[in-house]
């Protein structure tokens, strides 16, 4: 049986950045390349239900083994890595915390690729150990594997007709034992300025500078909850992109919070500050438009308790204690939980995301391997029933 971790060093050495400026699926041709050894590491363990799809999704299926009817589990893991720093050249290292204990790192001018590779070893170590073991009794299985998670869109063509799981989980959460059932409410908003350009030397009481009305607005939104101090369950606005001269300017925020009536009040305040504008500049100086991304999941997992008290069981199994915790953030499982597929998100082991400071300790891997071995075989002995509700 090939190692989780020597797995994840394989995988993470493969450049799958996606490219959010790219309109083609997946968005980076590096996707492609981890999806086709994926699936032939799956038909090598016996996998022959594994497929590959046009938009570079791999789905796998582990059938039962025991005749006692129990529902189904499904994992997913993606296998794109933040465009937020470089993703090329990856060259994982080994290194001793300040406890001694081992980790993996890169080698500080790149992501190490933990988010979510750490996951996706994982997964493909446990259905390895299935595979392997057959007299260990399971119920039906299902695998995803997606792409441009990072950027919005790994759902944007998942198959339910092909994963049919009736509950599943995301690998894709932080350090050892987080188990997240919530998640924010998510939205974008994009905020147009109209100036009134004219020549510097009379512009007295004539221009109107779109790019000072947008520093205003910034002003504004930064006098809230900006990301750089909040944490925990608190929200916040967060300055995403900026550009304007005299004439034009448009500003472009997301908006993030746990609880839907202050969610509700952060997109009505960013339609105020356009109010603001047009009623102190004239009507059609600001325009704004704002597009809802993701919904909390909260509202979905604590209709299904019995699938949270699975993966906390499965985590103390496995040496890890469960620690719930809210994403400030989404995950593939946040869409899908709200088109029928009861989702929440396991921990994959990876600490400082996003980063070239990103790790993962080696212990963690193993831990989160062994979460989702125990997560199938425990489904027999939680006698959970839920149906398929695509």
């Amino acid at each position: 049986m090939t190692s989780v971790v020597d797995r994840f060093i394989k995988y993470v050495q493969i450049n799958t950045q996606s490219n959010e400026f790219s309109e083609s699926v997946p968005s980076s041709t590096g996707q492609w390349d981890l999806a086709r050894i994926l699936l032939d590491e799956l038909h090598e363990m016996g996998i022959t239900d594994a497929v590959l799809t046009q938009q570079c999704y791999v789905y796998a299926f582990l059938p039962a083994n025991t005749r006692k009817k129990v529902s189904s589990v499904g994992f997913i893991a993606h296998l794109d890595t933040s465009p937020d720093e470089k993703g090329d050249g990856v060259k994982p290292k080994f290194k001793k915390d300040k406890k001694g204990n081992d980790i993996i790192t890169s080698d500080g001018t790149t992501l190490l690729g933990a988010d979510d590779k750490s996951g996706i070893a994982a997964i493909m170590s446990a259905i390895e150990y299935y595979a392997e073991n057959p007299q260990v009794k399971h119920g039906d299985v299902y695998i995803a594997f997606t792409p441009d998670e990072e950027i919005g869109r790994g759902t944007d063509h998942f198959d339910r007709s092909i994963f049919k799981a009736d509950f599943a989980y995301t690998v894709d959460g932080g350090e050892a034992g987080e188990l997240e059932i919530e998640n924010f409410n998510a939205a974008k908003a994009v905020i147009k300025i109209t100036g009134k350009p004219c020549h510097p030397g009379y512009a007295k009481n004539k221009m109107v500078n779109a790019s000072i009305l947008a520093s205003k607005v910034i002003d504004v939104i930064c006098s809230e909850n900006i990301p750089e101090n909040s944490e925990g369950r608190q929200g916040f606005f967060h300055i995403t992109h900026l550009e304007g001269n005299v004439g034009s300017a448009t500003v472009e925020f997301i908006i993030r919070e746990f609880d839907q009536l202050e969610f509700n009040y952060k997109k009505r305040f960013a339609n105020y500050l356009a109010e603001g504008l047009n009623e102190q500049f004239g009507k059609g100086t600001a325009t704004v438009e704002i597009t809802d991304q993701y919904k909390n999941m909260f509202d979905i997992i604590s209709q299904y308790p019995d699938i949270v008290q699975l993966a906390k069981n499965s985590m103390t199994e496995a040496g890890v204690e469960p620690k719930l915790t809210p994403i400030r953030g989404g995950t593939d499982g946040v869409k899908l939980c709200f088109n029928g597929l009861p989702c929440p998100n396991l921990f994959a082991g990876g600490i400082n995301f996003h980063s070239k400071d990103e790790y993962i300790p080696v212990k963690s891997l193993y831990m989160a391997q062994d979460t989702v071995i125990n997560i199938i075989k425990n489904v027999i002995l939680s006698n959970i029933c839920i149906k398929n509700q695509n």
